[in-house]
């Protein structure tokens, strides 16, 4: 009942006019940064976030959310239509989906990807709007050593599924811990490789932070990139599938919802990964598998629908325990912050209006994406025929203002640079720099739960060991490096071993 009850008080906050348009415009700028390649919804929620400044809580992660969940959708059509990925979750869209353009049927596979994405969606805001205040009440009973256990199996995570290898991951993350302890020490009030530099005494900022290395970097890798836009056009009746594509659809949407939905709880690249996961569930499953790849609906219809479906699990663990599990919500987690707002277990308790208002915006926001996503798909796709020359200045441009304009500091616009070319620097040498900023949020947190526990227990380490889920999720984690180091160190050995039979 209480449920129900927050649902109908979110309706009523996401339905005044203001939180209307800002679903729209969120929805709408997410889409179109899902379309254009080279910019994605990362990039498109850190451009906005200056934006957001003079907007309630509510009405900024309302719109920050809608650029989230709308570039899943956006991200499907240059796939199709292009055979290039709008983001990197629609990379497996490309492999069916642009023969079924060449196939004549790209119009279908549109419709049918968003089909999914909206029943996929859906399904995972009704996931969330049950789980999150569960889980945020279970997490209240944690004390400093279990909330400290739940960081450390995140951490461990954020190596283990980043997009790239463990041991290029995890020297991120150990950064990211690292320049998160810059600044005053949250227990004694010391200050911390600050030099005496007054503008580090409150920690380097986050902002500044994400906006260089992922919005900065990210737009001077995607210079490089030359993109021969052949773009095929689609009526509005080439839209509508057959019967037989319907039918054979149905079963990867429902599949892929659930399995977005559990991979989407998980920190790392959780779009990619539960995207790829489907893609090969179905064909296991399919009962002429060498016809993927080919230009089969269901192709489309799974990978399309699970990452959508991640992108609403994703926010359980991010508004619930206060951990992001992906860089998108992390940059949201930064919004929140500059407002104000500390997302965590007590986050649905303290500030209802917003939890609520944005799972009722949500609901609608997928209303919305349905609208924008079919009948103006040509639209969107004309798009494309902006030169990058002419959004690469505007949206440095945007950058530069957006993080001077938090606290008319000339020192964070030197953080920004400073940060932008060793994030563009790290894409070249497939380095994945969202790691960093995770660790960057999630790491304070979780040296202040091992300090607490440690005083709590006069420095023995033992407290770690009395609670059965402390010693779980420790022994878990442990598991888990071994296993990664022994999944990094296997092909390395199997070369010495191919090696050394070759030289015999």
């Amino acid at each position: 009942m209480d449920v129900l009850n927050g649902l109908l008080n979110g309706f009523q906050t996401a339905l005044s006019f203001q939180n209307l348009y800002l679903c729209f415009i969120g929805c709408l700028w997410g889409t179109m940064v899902g379309v254009l390649p080279g910019i994605g919804p990362l990039a498109g929620i850190t451009l906005l976030i200056p934006a957001t400044f003079g907007l309630s809580p509510t009405g900024a992660i309302i719109m920050l959310a809608g650029i989230y969940y709308g570039a899943m959708y956006g991200g499907s059509t240059t796939s199709v239509l292009m055979n290039v990925p709008g983001e990197s979750a629609s990379v497996v869209t490309c492999i069916d989906g642009y023969k079924m353009t060449l196939k004549g049927r790209g119009g279908a596979a549109l419709f049918i990807s968003a089909w999914g994405s909206w029943i996929g969606g859906t399904l995972s805001i009704v996931g969330l709007m049950l789980l999150a205040p569960t889980l945020a009440n279970v997490a209240m009973k944690f004390g400093p050593p279990e909330m400290f256990a739940v960081l450390l199996v995140a951490f461990v995570l954020l190596g283990s599924l980043g997009s790239g290898s463990f041991f290029r991951t995890m020297p991120m993350v150990f950064l990211g811990l690292l320049i998160g302890t810059i600044g005053m020490d949250p227990l004694t009030g010391s200050m911390r490789f600050t030099h005496n530099v007054h503008e580090l005494y409150d920690g380097i900022g986050l902002l500044p932070v994400a906006m260089g290395a992922m919005g900065i970097g990210e737009i001077l890798f995607a210079t490089e990139e030359t993109l021969v836009k052949v773009i095929h056009k689609i009526k509005f009746r080439d839209l509508w599938p057959t019967r037989p594509e319907l039918a054979a659809s149905w079963g990867p949407i429902m599949r892929g919802s659930g399995i977005g939905f559990v991979i989407g709880l998980l920190p790392g690249s959780a779009h990619v990964l539960s995207s790829f996961v489907s893609y090969i569930t179905e064909k296991r499953l399919a009962k002429r598998p060498e016809e993927f790849g080919t230009g089969r609906i269901e192709g489309v219809a799974g990978p399309e629908t699970a990452n959508n479906a991640a992108s609403g699990s994703a926010m359980i663990p991010f508004l619930s325990l206060g951990i992001p599990t992906g860089p998108a919500p992390a940059v949201m987690m930064i919004a929140l912050l500059i407002h104000g707002i500390q997302p965590g277990p007590m986050f649905i308790t303290k500030h209802p209006d917003v939890f609520w208002g944005l799972i009722a915006s949500m609901y609608i926001g997928n209303v919305m994406l349905i609208i924008l996503n079919v009948p103006l798909v040509g639209i969107f796709v004309s798009m494309l025929r902006i030169p990058f020359r002419i959004l690469f200045p505007v949206i440095l441009l945007i950058c530069l203002i957006g993080t001077y304009s938090v606290n008319t500091s000339s020192f964070e616009l030197a953080i920004l640079l400073g940060f932008g070319i060793p994030g563009y620097f790290a894409r070249k040498i497939k380095y994945d720099i969202a790691p960093l900023i995770l660790a960057m949020i999630i790491g304070p947190t979780m040296e202040l739960s091992l300090r607490q526990a440690l005083m709590r227990s006069d420095g023995s380490f033992l407290i770690f060991w009395e609670s059965p889920i402390t010693m779980t999720l420790i022994g878990a984690s442990a598991l888990l490096v071994l296993w990664n180091i022994y999944r990094a160190l296997r092909p390395t050995a199997a070369s010495w071993e191919k090696a050394l039979e070759e030289g015999t």
